[in-house]
């Protein structure tokens, strides 16, 4: 028979948590209590509202919730496009809160690539496929401006279209590909900066499913292939359902998260993916349970908690009305 923590235990447990290292000291993308506010009209609205975010280094990932949940603004945070209100938010050592528009520059040429949705965005329609991945080592002013610099630009950027399996778009504009062609370009010049992250919002919204499929082996191949880490926003339920954590943001935090994982079976040998879902606990102690869990039980406005050893109780509350 088991016994409930003792006064204590519980100071021991407070002792330990003060002795941990600092939240996400080891994470490549680090959001701590993140808070955007934008005012319209004289009426404040609140995208992100205390959000949590882990990321750690090498991760393929999606980020999924309802539209206005905050996840594009969130995006646009850890591209450098956006500045948060309040909060934290590191990304590979940079803190993006105190960058001027100098280190903004900088760490848009050098920390992350970004791919958007609309597919004529991502590309300059007067620059071939070679000539587009080029262009951001030219920028950043890779191996020089000497000759024998562009030849290893034009060298990099064919071997990142290869990689892609575009390489028989190199000398092709734009307009000449299909909207698949130009998304696999488009990620080939987001890693053209060798970037520590590639974010990508939305980047199969405009495209079959077939087609969204080829895209999301390209960011696959980047992942494994050259161990970059990549997060991308998607509606896609096939996408989310493609990678090994899929993070639910709702109403301006993160809510759920689900972690895949594959098992071998001990007789056959036969590998299936399991996945489980998990509740998001912030650093201030919010859960946001599932909205279909709390509908199921009929739970609204309090519930009863219970502390075990081992886990916390989570009830309806039975209490009789006053």
């Amino acid at each position: 028979m088991t016994s409930n923590p003792t006064l204590a235990d519980l100071a021991d447990r407070v002792t330990a948590d003060r002795n941990r290292p600092a939240y996400g000291h080891d994470a490549l993308i680090t959001c701590d209590r993140l808070v955007r506010v934008f005012t319209a009209d004289g009426v404040e609205v609140q995208a992100l509202q205390g959000l949590d975010l882990l990321v750690r280094e090498g991760e393929l990932m999606a980020l999924v919730g309802a539209s206005g949940s905050g996840k594009s603004t969130l995006m646009n945070i850890l591209a450098g496009l956006d500045t948060p209100t309040a909060g934290a938010a590191r990304v590979a050592g940079r803190d993006l809160l105190t960058m001027n528009a100098k280190d903004r520059l900088a760490y848009r040429r050098e920390v992350v690539g970004f791919v958007w949705q609309q597919t004529s965005r991502n590309l300059l329609p007067y620059l071939t496929s070679a000539q587009n991945v080029a262009l951001p080592m030219q920028l950043a002013g890779h191996r020089g401006r000497s000759r024998s610099g562009r030849r290893a630009r034009a060298e990099r950027a064919l071997e990142l279209l290869e990689l892609l399996e575009v390489a028989d778009c190199r000398g092709r504009r734009p307009h000449e590909m299909s909207g698949g062609q130009q998304q696999r370009v488009a990620v080939a010049v987001a890693l053209a900066g060798d970037p520590s992250v590639l974010l990508a919002d939305e980047p199969t919204g405009e495209l079959d499913s077939h087609t969204a499929e080829q895209i999301f082996a390209a960011f696959r191949t980047a992942n494994e292939r050259l161990g970059t880490t990549v997060v991308i926003v998607t509606h896609d339920q096939a996408v989310a359902g493609e990678v090994r954590r899929t993070v639910a943001i709702r109403d301006g935090r993160t809510s759920t998260e689900v972690l895949r994982r594959s098992e071998v079976d001990a007789v056959t040998g036969h590998e299936t993916v399991v996945a489980r879902e998990y509740a998001m606990l912030d650093r201030a102690g919010r859960l946001q349970l599932p909205a279909e869990y709390t509908r199921a039980l009929g739970m609204r406005d309090r519930v009863a908690l219970e502390l075990e050893p081992d886990h916390i109780a989570v009830r309806p509350d039975d209490s009789d009305p006053e």
